[in-house]
């Protein structure tokens, strides 16, 4: 086998280095805001953050808890049960509620907490998301609305659902993407409700894709990355992300649309174990095989399901729902172009033709991202039964 061909203490450096690196380390996703206006004037907020992350003042300022200097402290709070975080997280309930804002018309209207949805931590890898309920009201004859979550908190997004109940009718607004210590743009309530352009809904959700990719898809970076590890010329590895691409958008939409519907205990552990085959792949040939795409194909079908369970959660508008639908698998399509031509032009173009290329760089890489995809696959497992 070719790795052993390779000097045994550089092998175990990097196994080292980025295994400790994927056993305790968290993506931090930007909060997901959602602020429901009803015709009567009663405001009804839905965040959906890290408790874990307030607890320990980790923001946007961090790609990964590790990188956070409260990391252990995180790590603590995450392995906590619903109950425990919330009764750790009491304490912090006037501070938030004196942290964010919602302003009217240039007034600030009073918010209190009504309750906090928190999910049992299941498999510590996937951060878990709580949901923390605010209740407000609004004055009378008030024409717009904004929002302030402080960056000490992290970055997020931000969107308005106008509600007339008595019309059975609603109306979701575009989202603002903020990522510094600033109010949101305002959020018209008062103007005759109409339908955003396409071009607005098609370019929120390619944003949304992308996002997803670059920087917050962790798992589907060291996917790809495999991939450009086989082979480093540009055509195999772009029909190898059209494979994938193809795949993932089949079972993405019928996810979406409710078609089917597996449990993330599931397929979050698959979806690492993906990312160790292709890296192992790596080790043991040197080309590609006739078999790679449709392997690439069938890890892309699994991949699908990850991207569906962030596309619900993000919503999708009832009206305009396929334009949405096919925005987000466009910018997730980007964003994977993206990683390939980084790593192109980073790093194939000035080293693959080096005599030891594949030796002192290929395996190392793929070694160490076998191993963090072994790690995320036995902390994703299960234990607790689906």
């Amino acid at each position: 086998m070719p790795v052993e061909f390779m000097p045994v203490r550089f092998i175990l450096l990097t196994i080292g280095f980025l295994l400790s690196f994927a056993s305790s380390a968290d993506v931090v996703k930007p909060a997901l805001t959602e602020i429901k206006v009803y015709a009567d004037g009663r405001v009804a907020i839905e965040i959906r953050t890290s408790l874990e992350a307030l607890l320990t003042g980790i923001d946007g300022r961090y790609r990964n808890t590790q990188e956070a200097p409260n990391a252990e402290a995180y790590d603590e709070f995450r392995v906590q049960s619903a109950e425990q975080l919330a009764d750790s997280f009491a304490g912090f309930h006037e501070r938030f509620v004196e942290g964010v804002n919602l302003v009217a018309d240039g007034g600030q209207i009073a918010l209190v907490i009504t309750s906090i949805d928190i999910p049992e931590p299941g498999y510590t890898k996937v951060p878990r998301t709580s949901t923390i309920h605010l209740a407000g009201q609004l004055p009378s004859q008030q024409k717009s609305l904004q929002w302030y979550y402080p960056a000490a908190f992290g970055d997020h997004a931000v969107r308005v659902k106008l509600i007339d109940e008595a019309r059975d009718f609603w109306h979701w607004s575009d989202y603002q993407w903020i990522r510094d210590d600033r109010l949101s743009e305002p959020f018209a309530i008062d103007a005759v409700i109409q339908a955003d352009s396409w071009f607005s809904v098609f370019y929120t959700y390619i944003e949304a894709g992308y996002l997803h990719i670059l920087p917050w898809g962790m798992d589907h970076i060291l996917f790809i990355l495999g991939l450009f590890l086989m082979s480093q010329w540009l055509r195999p590895l772009l029909w190898q992300v059209t494979m994938f691409t193809l795949a993932h958008s089949i079972t993405l939409s019928l996810a979406a649309l409710g078609y089917i519907n597996l449990p993330s205990a599931l397929v979050e552990p698959l979806i690492a174990l993906s990312i160790t085959y292709v890296a192992v792949e790596n080790l043991i040939h040197s080309k590609l095989g006739r078999t790679r795409l449709a392997v690439v194909f069938g890890f892309g079908l699994l991949h699908g399901l990850g991207f569906a369970a962030m596309l619900v959660e993000f919503g999708l508008p009832t009206d305009r729902y396929w334009l949405a639908l096919l925005g987000f698998n466009l910018g997730v399509e980007v964003g994977q172009v993206s990683i390939l031509l980084l790593a192109w032009f980073g790093i194939a173009i000035w080293f693959m033709r080096l005599p030891h290329y594949r030796r002192w760089f290929v395996y190392p890489a793929s070694i160490g991202i076998a191993g963090i995809g072994l790690v995320w696959f036995w902390q994703r497992l299960p234990w607790d039964g689906f």
